[in-house]
Protein backbone atom coordinates (compact mmCIF):
# COMPACT_ATOMS: atom_id res chain seq x y z
CA UNK A 1 0.00 0.00 0.00
CA UNK A 2 1.69 3.29 -0.92
CA UNK A 3 2.59 5.62 1.77
CA UNK A 4 1.57 9.43 1.87
CA UNK A 5 4.01 11.97 0.30
CA UNK A 6 4.99 13.52 3.56
CA UNK A 7 6.16 9.85 5.09
CA UNK A 8 8.31 9.18 1.88
CA UNK A 9 9.67 12.29 2.18
CA UNK A 10 10.68 11.72 5.45
CA UNK A 11 12.22 8.78 4.98
CA UNK A 12 14.21 9.76 1.79
CA UNK A 13 16.11 12.61 4.01
CA UNK A 14 16.46 11.30 7.29
CA UNK A 15 16.35 12.94 10.54
CA UNK A 16 16.44 16.54 9.60
CA UNK A 17 12.94 15.78 8.40
CA UNK A 18 11.13 13.78 10.59
CA UNK A 19 8.79 16.52 12.27
CA UNK A 20 5.24 17.25 11.84
CA UNK A 21 3.77 17.18 8.31
CA UNK A 22 2.58 21.21 7.63
CA UNK A 23 -1.01 21.81 7.44
CA UNK A 24 -2.37 23.81 5.02
CA UNK A 25 -5.58 26.11 5.44
CA UNK A 26 -7.36 25.88 2.10
CA UNK A 27 -9.01 29.64 2.93
CA UNK A 28 -7.98 31.81 1.01
CA UNK A 29 -8.37 35.22 2.18
CA UNK A 30 -8.37 38.72 0.76
CA UNK A 31 -3.76 38.66 0.56
CA UNK A 32 -3.99 35.56 -0.76
CA UNK A 33 -6.85 35.96 -3.61
CA UNK A 34 -4.62 39.54 -4.36
CA UNK A 35 -1.35 37.14 -5.01
CA UNK A 36 -3.31 34.91 -6.96
CA UNK A 37 -4.47 37.40 -9.44
CA UNK A 38 -1.32 39.35 -9.39
CA UNK A 39 0.53 36.32 -10.37
CA UNK A 40 -1.90 35.35 -12.71
CA UNK A 41 -1.35 39.10 -14.72
CA UNK A 42 2.45 38.39 -14.34
CA UNK A 43 2.36 34.78 -15.64
CA UNK A 44 -0.11 36.08 -18.66
CA UNK A 45 1.94 38.13 -19.77
CA UNK A 46 5.11 36.15 -19.71
CA UNK A 47 3.72 34.09 -22.45
CA UNK A 48 3.73 37.15 -25.06
CA UNK A 49 7.49 37.81 -23.87
CA UNK A 50 8.80 34.58 -24.39
CA UNK A 51 7.36 34.65 -27.55
CA UNK A 52 9.28 38.14 -28.27
CA UNK A 53 12.25 35.77 -26.66
CA UNK A 54 12.51 33.13 -28.43
CA UNK A 55 11.64 34.76 -31.44
CA UNK A 56 15.01 36.22 -31.97
CA UNK A 57 16.98 33.94 -28.75
CA UNK A 58 17.91 30.34 -29.20
CA UNK A 59 15.89 28.49 -26.60
CA UNK A 60 18.66 27.16 -24.33
CA UNK A 61 20.25 30.67 -24.66
CA UNK A 62 16.89 32.08 -23.47
CA UNK A 63 16.17 29.79 -20.64
CA UNK A 64 20.16 30.54 -19.12
CA UNK A 65 19.56 33.90 -19.38
CA UNK A 66 16.50 33.84 -17.74
CA UNK A 67 17.08 31.91 -14.51
CA UNK A 68 20.93 33.14 -14.15
CA UNK A 69 19.44 36.89 -14.36
CA UNK A 70 16.58 35.94 -11.92
CA UNK A 71 19.43 33.79 -9.63
CA UNK A 72 21.67 37.07 -9.36
CA UNK A 73 18.85 39.69 -8.94
CA UNK A 74 17.99 37.79 -5.86
CA UNK A 75 20.77 36.61 -4.41
CA UNK A 76 22.30 40.25 -4.55
CA UNK A 77 18.64 41.29 -2.84
CA UNK A 78 19.38 38.66 0.00
CA UNK A 79 23.33 40.45 0.08
CA UNK A 80 21.86 44.05 0.52
CA UNK A 81 19.34 43.24 3.20
CA UNK A 82 22.04 41.40 4.95
CA UNK A 83 20.39 38.17 5.01
CA UNK A 84 21.91 34.41 4.58
CA UNK A 85 20.69 32.10 2.18
CA UNK A 86 19.27 29.76 4.72
CA UNK A 87 19.67 26.68 2.67
CA UNK A 88 21.17 23.19 4.84
CA UNK A 89 23.70 21.19 3.11
CA UNK A 90 21.47 18.62 3.14
CA UNK A 91 19.01 20.18 1.45
CA UNK A 92 20.61 20.92 -1.74
CA UNK A 93 19.80 17.87 -3.02
CA UNK A 94 15.81 18.61 -3.23
CA UNK A 95 17.03 21.84 -4.66
CA UNK A 96 18.28 20.12 -7.53
CA UNK A 97 14.92 18.26 -7.57
CA UNK A 98 12.69 21.25 -7.45
CA UNK A 99 15.55 22.99 -10.26
CA UNK A 100 14.33 20.33 -12.74
CA UNK A 101 11.23 20.58 -12.25
CA UNK A 102 10.21 23.90 -12.08
CA UNK A 103 12.36 25.66 -14.00
CA UNK A 104 14.75 23.52 -16.09
CA UNK A 105 12.02 20.92 -17.72
CA UNK A 106 9.14 23.42 -18.18
CA UNK A 107 11.36 26.21 -19.71
CA UNK A 108 12.96 24.43 -22.18
CA UNK A 109 9.71 23.42 -22.75
CA UNK A 110 7.67 26.22 -23.26
CA UNK A 111 10.21 27.63 -25.05
CA UNK A 112 10.45 25.59 -27.70
CA UNK A 113 7.02 25.12 -27.62
CA UNK A 114 5.78 29.26 -28.04
CA UNK A 115 8.54 28.70 -31.45
CA UNK A 116 6.03 26.05 -32.71
CA UNK A 117 2.47 28.11 -32.42
CA UNK A 118 0.48 31.05 -31.05
CA UNK A 119 1.24 32.07 -27.80
CA UNK A 120 -2.08 32.09 -26.62
CA UNK A 121 -2.31 28.22 -27.09
CA UNK A 122 0.80 27.65 -25.03
CA UNK A 123 -0.60 29.22 -22.36
CA UNK A 124 -3.92 27.51 -22.85
CA UNK A 125 -2.21 24.40 -22.14
CA UNK A 126 -0.33 25.40 -19.51
CA UNK A 127 -3.63 25.94 -17.70
CA UNK A 128 -3.66 22.52 -17.19
CA UNK A 129 -0.85 22.49 -14.19
CA UNK A 130 -3.91 22.34 -11.57
CA UNK A 131 -5.40 19.38 -13.04
CA UNK A 132 -1.93 17.55 -12.66
CA UNK A 133 -1.61 19.37 -9.34
CA UNK A 134 -4.77 18.29 -8.08
CA UNK A 135 -4.11 14.72 -8.67
CA UNK A 136 -0.85 14.47 -7.06
CA UNK A 137 -1.76 16.65 -4.43
CA UNK A 138 -5.05 13.91 -3.91
CA UNK A 139 -1.97 11.16 -4.19
CA UNK A 140 0.60 12.40 -1.85
CA UNK A 141 -0.80 14.85 0.58
CA UNK A 142 -2.78 14.68 3.65
CA UNK A 143 -4.56 17.39 3.53
CA UNK A 144 -5.30 18.04 -0.23
CA UNK A 145 -7.42 15.32 -0.65
CA UNK A 146 -9.77 14.95 -4.09
CA UNK A 147 -13.61 15.02 -3.61
CA UNK A 148 -16.57 14.80 -6.12
CA UNK A 149 -16.16 18.36 -7.33
CA UNK A 150 -12.32 18.00 -8.09
CA UNK A 151 -12.90 15.02 -9.89
CA UNK A 152 -15.22 16.30 -11.98
CA UNK A 153 -13.04 19.51 -12.60
CA UNK A 154 -10.72 17.39 -13.47
CA UNK A 155 -12.76 15.25 -15.98
CA UNK A 156 -13.50 18.64 -17.47
CA UNK A 157 -10.28 19.52 -17.33
CA UNK A 158 -9.20 16.63 -19.54
CA UNK A 159 -11.85 17.00 -21.97
CA UNK A 160 -10.87 20.54 -22.77
CA UNK A 161 -7.49 19.00 -23.49
CA UNK A 162 -8.66 16.29 -26.10
CA UNK A 163 -10.72 18.99 -27.96
CA UNK A 164 -7.51 20.62 -27.78
CA UNK A 165 -5.13 17.38 -28.56
CA UNK A 166 -7.91 15.59 -31.86
CA UNK A 167 -7.16 18.03 -34.46
CA UNK A 168 -3.44 17.74 -34.16
CA UNK A 169 -3.84 13.82 -34.29
CA UNK A 170 -5.77 14.40 -37.48
CA UNK A 171 -3.20 16.77 -38.99
CA UNK A 172 -4.92 20.33 -38.41
CA UNK A 173 -4.98 22.36 -35.85
CA UNK A 174 -2.24 25.98 -35.13
CA UNK A 175 0.52 23.83 -33.15
CA UNK A 176 1.58 20.35 -33.92
CA UNK A 177 0.77 16.94 -31.54
CA UNK A 178 4.58 17.20 -30.35
CA UNK A 179 4.66 20.64 -29.12
CA UNK A 180 1.35 19.65 -27.44
CA UNK A 181 2.78 17.46 -25.88
CA UNK A 182 5.47 19.27 -24.44
CA UNK A 183 3.31 22.13 -22.82
CA UNK A 184 1.43 19.11 -21.37
CA UNK A 185 4.41 17.54 -20.06
CA UNK A 186 5.97 21.04 -18.49
CA UNK A 187 2.13 21.71 -16.92
CA UNK A 188 2.84 18.20 -15.25
CA UNK A 189 6.26 19.47 -14.46
CA UNK A 190 5.14 22.42 -12.85
CA UNK A 191 2.49 20.46 -11.10
CA UNK A 192 4.70 18.17 -9.59
CA UNK A 193 7.53 21.04 -8.12
CA UNK A 194 3.86 22.79 -6.52
CA UNK A 195 3.15 19.17 -4.60
CA UNK A 196 7.29 18.80 -3.67
CA UNK A 197 7.88 22.57 -2.97
CA UNK A 198 6.11 21.92 0.43
CA UNK A 199 8.54 19.80 1.62
CA UNK A 200 10.80 23.13 2.45
CA UNK A 201 8.47 24.82 4.70
CA UNK A 202 9.01 21.56 6.84
CA UNK A 203 12.86 22.93 7.02
CA UNK A 204 11.69 26.14 7.59
CA UNK A 205 13.55 27.71 4.39
CA UNK A 206 11.79 30.69 3.57
CA UNK A 207 10.34 31.42 0.20
CA UNK A 208 12.76 34.01 -1.23
CA UNK A 209 15.23 31.39 0.21
CA UNK A 210 13.87 28.53 -1.83
CA UNK A 211 13.61 30.87 -5.49
CA UNK A 212 16.85 31.85 -5.09
CA UNK A 213 18.23 28.50 -4.72
CA UNK A 214 16.33 26.56 -7.23
CA UNK A 215 17.37 29.50 -10.13
CA UNK A 216 20.80 29.06 -8.97
CA UNK A 217 21.07 25.41 -9.03
CA UNK A 218 19.23 25.73 -12.70
CA UNK A 219 21.54 28.48 -14.02
CA UNK A 220 24.47 26.41 -13.27
CA UNK A 221 22.73 23.08 -14.55
CA UNK A 222 21.94 25.12 -17.88
CA UNK A 223 25.13 26.43 -18.54
CA UNK A 224 27.17 23.78 -19.74
CA UNK A 225 24.15 22.60 -21.92
CA UNK A 226 23.45 26.28 -23.69
CA UNK A 227 27.63 26.68 -24.33
CA UNK A 228 27.61 23.33 -26.16
CA UNK A 229 24.36 23.72 -27.82
CA UNK A 230 23.61 27.54 -28.80
CA UNK A 231 28.07 28.48 -28.91
CA UNK A 232 26.45 32.10 -27.84
CA UNK A 233 29.22 33.35 -29.12
CA UNK A 234 28.64 33.15 -32.84
CA UNK A 235 25.69 34.32 -32.49
CA UNK A 236 24.57 38.37 -33.20
CA UNK A 237 23.60 40.85 -30.63
CA UNK A 238 19.50 40.65 -30.33
CA UNK A 239 17.44 43.56 -30.58
CA UNK A 240 16.16 45.80 -28.04
CA UNK A 241 13.03 44.35 -28.06
CA UNK A 242 14.45 40.64 -27.20
CA UNK A 243 16.50 41.87 -24.83
CA UNK A 244 13.91 43.86 -22.89
CA UNK A 245 11.34 40.92 -22.85
CA UNK A 246 14.06 38.77 -21.24
CA UNK A 247 15.09 41.28 -18.27
CA UNK A 248 11.42 41.59 -17.55
CA UNK A 249 10.86 37.53 -17.57
CA UNK A 250 13.51 37.38 -15.35
CA UNK A 251 13.15 40.02 -13.05
CA UNK A 252 9.69 40.18 -12.93
CA UNK A 253 7.45 37.18 -14.14
CA UNK A 254 10.46 34.53 -12.36
CA UNK A 255 12.31 36.33 -9.61
CA UNK A 256 9.78 38.50 -8.24
CA UNK A 257 7.01 35.87 -9.35
CA UNK A 258 8.37 32.91 -7.79
CA UNK A 259 9.09 34.35 -4.24
CA UNK A 260 4.90 35.44 -4.12
CA UNK A 261 4.10 31.77 -5.87
CA UNK A 262 6.22 29.87 -3.43
CA UNK A 263 4.74 32.21 -0.29
CA UNK A 264 1.19 31.45 -1.74
CA UNK A 265 2.13 27.74 -1.38
CA UNK A 266 3.04 27.88 1.72
CA UNK A 267 -0.21 29.51 2.84
CA UNK A 268 -2.59 28.27 0.65
CA UNK A 269 -1.77 24.81 -0.35
CA UNK A 270 -0.64 23.57 -3.29
CA UNK A 271 -3.89 23.17 -5.02
CA UNK A 272 -4.75 26.68 -4.41
CA UNK A 273 -1.50 28.22 -5.77
CA UNK A 274 -1.68 26.05 -9.05
CA UNK A 275 -5.24 27.47 -9.72
CA UNK A 276 -3.32 30.66 -11.03
CA UNK A 277 -2.97 29.29 -14.52
CA UNK A 278 -6.73 29.85 -15.07
CA UNK A 279 -5.89 33.58 -14.88
CA UNK A 280 -2.73 33.39 -17.49
CA UNK A 281 -4.94 32.42 -21.15
CA UNK A 282 -7.11 35.73 -21.43
CA UNK A 283 -3.98 37.68 -20.69
CA UNK A 284 -1.74 36.42 -23.09
CA UNK A 285 -4.46 35.49 -25.80
CA UNK A 286 -5.47 39.50 -25.77
CA UNK A 287 -1.69 40.19 -25.93
CA UNK A 288 -0.52 37.55 -28.56
CA UNK A 289 -3.40 38.71 -30.89
CA UNK A 290 -2.44 43.13 -30.14
CA UNK A 291 0.76 42.82 -30.51
CA UNK A 292 1.88 39.31 -32.18
CA UNK A 293 -0.93 38.76 -34.80
CA UNK A 294 -1.88 35.74 -33.62
CA UNK A 295 -5.29 34.02 -33.78
CA UNK A 296 -6.44 30.84 -32.19
CA UNK A 297 -8.92 28.17 -33.75
CA UNK A 298 -12.72 27.66 -32.52
CA UNK A 299 -11.14 24.61 -31.07
CA UNK A 300 -8.65 26.10 -28.74
CA UNK A 301 -11.40 28.59 -27.11
CA UNK A 302 -14.00 25.24 -26.70
CA UNK A 303 -10.59 23.85 -25.03
CA UNK A 304 -10.21 26.81 -22.69
CA UNK A 305 -13.60 26.78 -22.09
CA UNK A 306 -13.87 23.36 -20.71
CA UNK A 307 -10.65 24.07 -18.63
CA UNK A 308 -11.92 26.80 -17.26
CA UNK A 309 -14.61 24.92 -15.87
CA UNK A 310 -12.86 22.44 -14.77
CA UNK A 311 -10.86 24.94 -12.99
CA UNK A 312 -14.10 26.52 -11.82
CA UNK A 313 -15.33 23.03 -10.59
CA UNK A 314 -11.63 21.73 -8.83
CA UNK A 315 -11.72 25.50 -6.75
CA UNK A 316 -15.37 24.93 -5.51
CA UNK A 317 -16.27 28.41 -4.05
CA UNK A 318 -18.67 28.63 -7.41
CA UNK A 319 -20.86 26.28 -5.72
CA UNK A 320 -20.47 27.74 -2.63
CA UNK A 321 -21.84 30.99 -3.92
CA UNK A 322 -24.35 29.29 -5.91
CA UNK A 323 -25.73 27.38 -2.81
CA UNK A 324 -25.89 30.89 -0.55
CA UNK A 325 -27.69 32.38 -3.23
CA UNK A 326 -30.41 29.66 -3.35
CA UNK A 327 -30.81 29.81 0.41
CA UNK A 328 -31.03 33.46 0.27
CA UNK A 329 -33.93 33.11 -2.55
CA UNK A 330 -35.44 30.35 -0.44
CA UNK A 331 -35.70 32.58 2.59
Amino acid sequence: MARDFESNLRDADGAETRQPSPVIDRTMGRRQWAVLLLLGLIWGGSFFLIKVAVTHVPTFSYVWLRVAIAAAALLLFLRVRGTALGIPRGAWGMMLILSLLNNVVPFLLFGWASTQGPSGLVSILNATTPIWGVLLAHAFTSDERLSAARLLGVLLGFGGVATMIVPALIGSGGMGLLAQTACLVGAFSYAVAGVFSRRFKALNISPMSVTAGQLAMSALLLLPVMLLFDQPWHAALPPLSAIGAILTISLVCTAFAYVLYFRLIETSGASNALLVPILTPPIAILLGGLFLGEALHAGDFAGLGLIALGLAAIDGRCFILLAKARLRSAA
